[in-house]
């Protein structure tokens, strides 16, 4: 089936449709990652946005139950130059194909993504309609005109879970996978006396120790799976969770996560982690570090065309190191907002100096703007839920 998408400034692309066959709203971004298409889609931090992948074929490896971020996917649409002919994996239960049409989802092959990324960098990110039904030029356009935008839009009250749960219930989820180089899977199984599909590939898990609790923007699972594997007991709120709901559970810890869209009008999230802050050691990565940083008084800006992909390089100003993570966020934090004598910049971003990461002066609360438990990509950063840990000890010593 033939395609669209059009952009607000009048360009418009043609291809073939994959997946459902529907129209949607959002932002055009881009994503340089090479794999990972399914943790993207996934993603609750892509809501409201169509996102086209720079690397040229998709859906190769197909889609499985078990590498999801979140319950479903959230992008608006899916925009890419080729899509594989077949799904070469084991563990692929749909082809990419399938699993849009599953979930009402448009996608677009046959795009020149190398001329969209380099059109999105030049006049930045901006408003696109994306279709798979016969719609005009005109009329594609017209549409991406009309819609909304994300500026100034609450996302995350739509992407949180509306329940509280404890991740421990979903513990088989947690472990990394382990089939030692040279076994085969059968005999990996057959060594740990387990039988099934996904039996027997797992690590053992460490007993759960520091309670912590999670505010979930729009939290990816992987995050859950990197805390419990750092042997955390995380207990996950909603985005409107009360400072007196997380401190009801006792946690050693708070963890502020990622989320889609403008941080500014979370103001319930703000007051929230104001409200915390002195009362417990507090780590935030991506919106986390957002909320942190009006939370500490501060404001953020919406980037041109944001940074997402699994090669941003980010400094360590205090160590001088410098690590490779992943990022998928269109805001940022403004330095020049924050109280220097409260608040100490700790990363920033090589390619454009903006604010990777910072921690209070006064009260154990830290964050990062990229996602250190980045799956699939670099793991340099891995080390901040450790730091994390220490920084909860700390507390428990000094209290």
């Amino acid at each position: 089936m033939d395609a669209v998408l059009a952009l607000e400034d009048g360009l418009v692309f043609r291809g073939q449709g994959f997946g459902a066959r529907t129209s949607a709203c959002g932002e055009a971004v881009f994503n340089t990652s090479m794999t990972g298409y399914q943790e993207i889609l996934t993603d609750p931090s892509y809501k409201g946005q169509i996102v086209a992948m720079t690397y040229p074929e998709i859906g190769n490896y197909g889609v499985n139950s078990l590498d999801v971020e979140s319950w479903q996917p959230h992008v608006a649409g899916f925009v890419i130059r080729q899509l594989s002919p077949v799904a070469s994996n084991w563990r692929a239960e749909y082809t990419l194909d399938e699993y849009l049409k599953k979930y009402k989802l448009p996608g677009i092959q046959g795009v020149d993504t190398r001329r969209l990324t380099k059109h999105l960098r030049t006049r930045g990110a901006m408003k696109a309609f994306i279709s798979t039904e016969p719609v005009s030029d005109a009329d594609a356009i017209k549409r991406a005109n009309e819609w909304k935008g994300i500026v100034g839009v609450d996302y995350a009250v739509e992407v949180t879970h509306k329940k509280a749960f404890h991740w421990e219930g979903y513990g088989q989820w947690s472990a990394n996978w382990d089939i030692p180089r040279g076994a085969t899977i059968d005999e990996t199984r057959a060594a740990k006396g387990e039988t099934g599909l996904f039996q027997g590939m797992f690590d053992a898990l460490p007993a759960p120790g520091y309670r912590v609790v999670a505010l979930d923007y729009g939290i990816k699972y992987n995050i859950l799976r990197r805390l419990r594997q750092r042997g955390f007991d995380v207990y996950v709120l909603p985005a409107t969770a009360t400072a007196h709901d997380v401190m009801a559970l006792k946690p050693d810890g708070v963890f502020l996560s990622n989320g889609p869209g403008d941080p500014e009008p979370l103001t319930y999230a703000h007051r929230t982690v104001r409200d915390l802050l002195g009362e417990v050691p507090i780590f935030g990565i991506c919106q986390g570090q957002h909320i942190l940083c009006h939370a500490f008084g501060g404001r953020t800006f919406k980037l041109k065309f944001g940074h997402r992909g699994a090669n941003q390089p980010v400094k360590d100003l205090r160590t001088g190191k410098v690590l490779i993570t992943a990022q998928n966020h269109g805001f940022a934090s403004d330095p020049k907002s924050l109280n220097p004598e409260e608040v100490e910049i700790t990363q920033i971003n090589l390619n454009d100096q903006t604010v990777e990461g910072m921690r209070h002066k006064k009260h154990p609360a830290f964050c990062v703007q990229y996602h250190p438990e980045a799956s699939p990509g670099p793991h340099d950063a891995g080390y901040l839920f450790e730091e994390f840990k220490r920084l909860i000890e700390q507390y428990r010593r000094q209290k």
